[in-house]
């Protein structure tokens, strides 16, 4: 067979949720799969560490789609222009984006979508493309791929799809997330938090990942408990709102927090492995990869009790109530103080990780492709 794949995820350094899902994915599919010829079809100049195997072709389409207007000519124009010419037995799309008018069969992986729910979260020419485009996209595809059972729930009942074209198939957590050592811990207050203890957040600083409460709530932290901790925020700056500025300014113990902007892939391990708990109270997650890091890590969770979190947290790690900066502090302030809750949630999170794994994530995409070219 002839697949192709949108690739346009796979940037060099610049990598978030999507990317390594289509990356840690197609690394394995590819290699355990060498009688099929994979087209990866990219959107800029690509770095040749993509090109995991010999029956990997590659092609540059312009122009760069970086927003709404590029979306649709690369999409519309470009890619489906160039699958007329391929005709490939199928077009898979990590991040859930397809031509319409191409009659490729496809399979769209829709991670989440949060922008019907939170549309406000966007800008404006984002969500009007979002919320135009993917229920188009959701009924047009042969198959959806998307990665937890909430989410599958919710595109079903939102566009009105039969949850029969509708694959859960799950992200895993890279394998260089494990626990590290004592002095390796200490190194790593010292160099981001001078030696204090730090809860961490992972992830673009973004609306919906509830930035403004999360912040107000480690203020009360501090405040109740006199801990001298700091709170790690490992993520640029993308989306960051006129919300969040005033949380942040509002802080009586703003200098405890940490922004680290973006990290290396290392930095982030080490970062992860060494925090007192991973803080991760999104409004709304279709996953939530960093609570898997955080297992694999031996960190204890606090996260939401919305949408896809408890699905993949299980009863490892504490639930909150997101809307909440109560909730969120007494979390807090129950783990700083609760040493037993500490260890329990670290020796559950060592088996719930066991449920998540890149090699999973991509047996259970095959899957998908396979039925989506059956159809």
């Amino acid at each position: 067979m002839i697949i192709a794949v949108n690739t346009r995820m796979l940037q060099l350094n610049k990598m978030e949720g999507i990317g390594y899902f289509a990356y840690e994915s197609f690394k394995r599919i590819t290699k355990l799969h060498p009688e099929h010829e994979f087209i990866f079809i990219f959107d800029r100049p690509f770095d040749q560490s993509f090109i995991f195997s010999d029956n990997i072709k590659a092609v540059w389409l312009s122009p760069a789609a970086r927003h709404p207007i590029l979306w649709t000519i690369w999409y519309e124009w470009s890619v489906a222009r160039y699958l007329k010419r391929l005709k490939p037995d199928l077009f898979v799309s990590p991040d859930g984006y397809i031509p319409l008018q191409s009659k490729v069969k496809s399979l769209a992986v829709i991670h989440d979508i949060n922008f019907e729910h939170y549309p406000d979260d966007l800008p404006f020419f984002n969500r009007i493309y979002y919320r135009y485009f993917f229920s188009k996209f959701a009924r047009k595809a042969r198959r959806i791929a998307t990665v937890s059972a909430f989410s599958k729930k919710d595109i079903s009942e939102t566009y009105g799809i039969s949850d029969g074209k509708i694959d859960v198939v799950y992200n895993g957590a890279g394998e260089e997330f494990k626990p590290v050592d004592e002095q390796k811990k200490s190194e790593v207050r010292s160099k981001y938090c001078e030696g204090k203890s730090y809860f961490i957040f992972i992830g673009s600083l973004h609306q919906r990942k509830n930035i403004a409460n999360l912040l107000k709530a480690f203020d009360l932290f501090q405040t109740r408990t006199n801990a001298g901790f700091k709170i790690v925020m490992a993520g640029t700056k993308r989306w960051w709102t006129k919300e969040m500025e005033d949380a942040y300014q509002s802080m009586k113990h703003k200098q405890d927090v940490i922004f680290t902007g973006r990290i290396t892939d290392k930095e982030l391990q080490e970062l992860t492995a060494s925090a007192f708990a991973l803080t991760y109270v999104s409004f709304f997650e279709g996953f939530g990869i960093p609570i898997i890091e955080a297992f694999r890590s031996d960190v204890p969770v606090i996260t939401s009790n919305t949408t896809s979190m408890p699905e993949i947290a299980g009863d490892a790690a504490c639930l909150v109530d997101p809307f909440s900066t109560e909730d969120i502090a007494n979390a807090m302030i129950e783990l700083y103080k609760n040493e037993n809750l500490r260890v329990n949630l670290i020796e559950k999170g060592r088996k719930r990780k066991e449920d998540f794994s890149w090699d999973k994530t991509a047996e259970d995409l095959w899957k998908s492709m396979m039925l989506a070219c059956s159809e």
